[in-house]
């Protein structure tokens, strides 16, 4: 087995390397998207309007459900497959921007997930408004070679066009739906209404050449819906779409009480991770309630809640009061632009501590990343430029926690090194952040990681894979750095054994 970031820096990635054979997977002129650019802003911008004109998703969703079970999808929601009791599956989320960072996960994803049932889509199908033309190059190419079916569950950007290309990729190819009355003029409804993006004219013309690449009997998958359950072996893997604002509506909420029930073991899917960034975001479901009390629920059994939407590995494994541990994981590392982790602060949740968090890449790797990233934009890369052995010693001095990977002696912490660490965000302790806390965090996170999207190794991207049995489910994630040692055999950057029984 390969190192991995926490044994060296070239696990890492740093180095020089020689580059994967991704590049030939891709199409010869990929979209670059740019989250700094205002136009691609402006596409995007349903998310904002829904936040301050009053949220359509619910009443679009339950829309969409009722078409998909008019058109004869079960009504419980659920795929029901022969998997036998022994049956492994992967989950990446947060994938689809079409570039250098996508492709570099595909081939070894391609080698690790060879021999599993099936593929799961957690969150962010298509950037940048989830369009049904983006679909070619963004999953029909990248995955053209994986002989198993893909599921999928959308994120807020596949809903900046009310979910159109979703529901026809995934759901049958169901029809758009048909136009609803003008709201009311002078409301906020009425005004949101002559904001909203929408899907260009023509949009889908080509669809059909696209599905081509992945038209294989064995990669069939039919969703009933852009929520489900699926009984796979001895376990049911329930999916839920958190919309455009990371919440549940009440329809789907009482369809997840439902499915939730019995004693067999569930795995949560979602849009929205639970636990994030050391904070814990339950997820309100309308009318009352959150999906975490569904999920923390003895009676329902869940083992793991797994998001996506933040584009970094992270993993809490919270103990509850009866006894039970449940791992709540974040695995948006499937392509998009990274999320940094160094902007994390010493994790303290839910009586999780950091001997007990894990994520990737690792806080000093993060932080080496932007480091060099701010260095070049601004050209200041003396100034700014961390080695990935200096990032790592500064970071363990401003969290009050070991160095993850230093050789030897560690470098002499400098000003510079504390300085350059203060600027992009790096979190420090909570008995020091009341007294030293500036608002650089959540501006670092909402305005200059995704405008990270970088075209070179190392990606610091990831996929997991999760092996079922009677007994228990083994999830192990899985790194892709972009160069070829990587590729040919992916680093496992955590693992954990998950009990059944």
């Amino acid at each position: 087995m390969s190192d991995s970031s926490r044994d060296t820096a070239e696990g890492a990635g740093w180095g020089s390397a020689e580059r994967g054979e991704y590049r030939r997977l891709m199409p010869n002129e990929a979209e670059k998207i740019s989250w700094l650019d205002p136009r691609m802003l402006w596409a995007a911008r349903n998310g904002v309007l829904a936040s301050w004109l009053g949220d359509p998703t619910g009443g679009v969703r339950a829309r969409w459900v009722a078409r998909r079970a008019a058109a004869g999808a079960p009504a419980d929601k659920i795929i029901r497959r022969d998997d036998p009791d022994r049956f492994s599956f992967l989950v990446l989320g947060d994938t689809g921007e079409g570039g250098e960072p996508q492709y570099a996960v595909v081939p070894g994803l391609l080698s690790e997930g060879r021999d599993t049932a099936f593929a799961v889509l957690a969150s962010d199908v298509i950037y940048p408004v989830g369009s049904t033309d983006d679909y070619g190059p963004k999953f029909f190419r990248p995955y053209r070679d994986y002989q198993a079916p893909i599921y999928a569950i959308p994120g807020n950007h596949d809903w900046y066009e009310d979910l159109a290309g979703f529901m026809r990729v995934f759901c049958d190819d169901a029809p758009p739906l048909p136009a609803e009355p003008a709201p009311r003029p002078l409301t906020r409804a009425w005004l949101r209404s002559l904001l909203w993006h929408r899907p260009r004219a023509g949009d889908g013309g080509r669809l059909a050449r696209a599905r081509a690449l992945r038209s294989g009997p064995a990669q069939r998958a039919v969703q009933p819906g852009p929520y489900w359950a699926i009984d796979a072996g001895p376990v049911r893997i329930v999916g839920i779409d958190t919309g455009l604002l990371g919440t549940v509506d009440a329809e789907q909420g009482a369809w997840l009480r439902e499915v939730s029930r019995g004693p067999r073991p569930k795995i949560l899917v979602t849009g929205s991770p639970l636990y994030v960034d050391g904070e814990h975001h339950p997820c309100p479901v309308e009318g009352g309630g959150t999906v975490d009390d569904i999920v923390r629920d003895p009676g329902h059994h869940y083992v793991a809640a797994i998001g996506g939407d933040i584009h970094n590995y992270q993993r809490y494994p919270v103990r509850l009061a009866d006894g039970r541990t449940l791992q709540y994981v974040v695995a948006g590392g499937g392509g998009a632009f990274m999320h940094a982790t160094h902007t994390i602060p010493r994790v303290d949740v839910a009586g999780v501590t950091e001997r007990d968090f894990r994520c990737y890449p690792l806080r000093g790797d993060s932080l080496a990343f932007y480091s060099g990233l701010y260095g070049r934009r601004l050209r200041l890369r003396r100034f700014f430029t961390l080695t990935d052995a200096e990032a790592m010693t500064v970071i363990a001095e401003r969290l009050g926690i070991g160095p993850t990977r230093v050789p030897g002696a560690p470098p002499r912490i400098t000003r510079r090194m504390r300085l350059v660490a203060g600027l992009l965000g790096t979190g420090r302790r909570p008995d020091r952040a009341k007294r030293f806390r500036l608002p650089v965090r959540k501006v670092y996170t909402s305005l200059f990681s995704p405008g990270s999207a970088t075209y070179s190794p190392p990606f610091f991207k990831c996929f997991l894979r999760l092996d079922v049995s009677p007994e228990a489910i083994r999830l192990r994630c899985h790194a892709a750095t972009g160069h070829r040692a990587q590729e040919t055999d992916p680093p496992v950057e955590d693992e954990v054994t998950i009990p059944l029984t």
